[in-house]
């Protein structure tokens, strides 16, 4: 059922279940929200997604209250803007958010609030923050001074990829996201999937292997699919041009994954600039890999498979396909071995 209501004065048509700031996000009005992601659900627990709703006292969080028909809300009023400049300055004040050499600068979502409130530098003098940074896991850091406490990552870890590592622990203002029951990364039980890293609105999580090898506006953005097995997992690659590299992998928050990456996808790219890698291909000759032409080696296999079926017959060939490759190509691989040769040896490694 759709219904209407009105947005700064905009009328906005919506679906019945949706949130004021879901309805705002799909008629590209802009409510800032650190704590809110739609895999993990309303949090309310940043508060600078106040709004103002007429009849309604007090502000309201615009995440987790829901839309109604002939609803009048107002996002911009002076008031509104200053409550959400105090709560960004608490945020920037009791942390260490050193934005030039953060590997969130360009992507970091505090970043982006503090400069539409035209917060230049924050305001008060609360503390520093831990500076504690945890360098054990194999493919993450934690930096916990920039961490706000906004809960993403533990909601993404233990209800999304249901992980069960992350939680909130200590009190008042020591209250910290630990591994398990605060053990280093590289200690606890986590499998190093990158969710967290994903999810995270500022740079608290961030991916060892892309530290300093490009900043988001530097980088290409190139949606393909993940190689690694036959689930198809769509992946955002972002690459440096003038390094001609992949810098960093990321899942696109579309079907089959939604996101979610195995450490595997997320992290595994190296093999795309190995010097290892083939580049044409080769025949044995003399006991030596050689170089040749495709038209070479395409022929070369054509006559050899035709000489072991006139000699042995169809079933003495047999052939397996990858879930590395694509669908077609192993639909491709079916039809040659059974329309070419004549068998139905053909196999599939569902794995890598």
């Amino acid at each position: 059922m759709t219904l209407e209501m009105k947005i700064d004065g905009q009328t906005v048509l919506f679906e019945e279940g949706q949130t004021l700031l879901e309805v705002a996000r799909a008629h590209g009005i802009y409510i800032p929200s650190l704590c809110y992601h739609r895999k993990t659900g309303p949090a309310a627990r940043c508060r600078i997604c106040l709004v103002e709703v007429e009849g309604v006292r007090g502000y309201q969080t615009a995440c987790n209250t829901f839309a109604k028909n002939n609803l009048v809300v107002n996002t911009q009023t002076p008031e509104v803007l200053e409550a959400r400049r105090l709560i960004v300055n608490l945020l920037l004040s009791g942390g260490q958010h050193n934005c030039l050499s953060c590997e969130s600068n360009g992507g970091c979502e505090l970043q982006d609030a503090a400069y539409h409130l035209g917060i230049e530098s924050p305001a008060f003098v609360v503390g520093n923050g831990s500076g504690v940074s945890d360098t054990s896991g194999v493919m993450i850091r934690r930096d916990l001074g920039k961490c706000i406490k906004c809960g993403r990552c533990v909601a993404a870890c233990n209800q999304t990829v249901v992980n069960e590592v992350l939680d909130f622990g200590y009190r008042a203002h020591d209250i910290a996201v630990i591994c398990d029951a605060g053990l280093p990364m590289g200690e606890s039980s986590c499998v190093q999937c990158g969710e967290c890293v994903q999810l995270c609105p500022v740079g608290a999580f961030v991916e060892k292997k892309s530290a300093w090898k490009g900043r988001p506006w530097e980088l290409e953005s190139v949606d393909t699919t993940c190689p690694y097995c036959g689930t198809g997992c769509q992946v955002t690659l972002h690459v440096s041009k003038s390094a001609n590299r992949i810098v960093r992998v990321t899942g696109r928050e579309v079907p089959p994954n939604d996101g979610m990456l195995c450490v595997k996808g997320r992290y595994a790219f190296d093999f795309v600039a190995s010097p290892e890698r083939l580049t044409q291909p080769l025949i044995k000759r003399k006991g030596k890999q050689v170089p040749v032409s495709w038209d070479e080696a395409l022929d070369l296999a054509a006559r050899r498979l035709t000489r072991v079926k006139n000699e042995y017959g169809p079933d003495s060939t047999a052939a397996i396909a990858s879930s590395r490759d694509t669908n077609e190509n192993a639909y491709a691989a079916m039809k040659f071995m059974r329309a070419v040769i004549g068998t139905n040896n053909i196999d599939n490694c569902a794995r890598t």
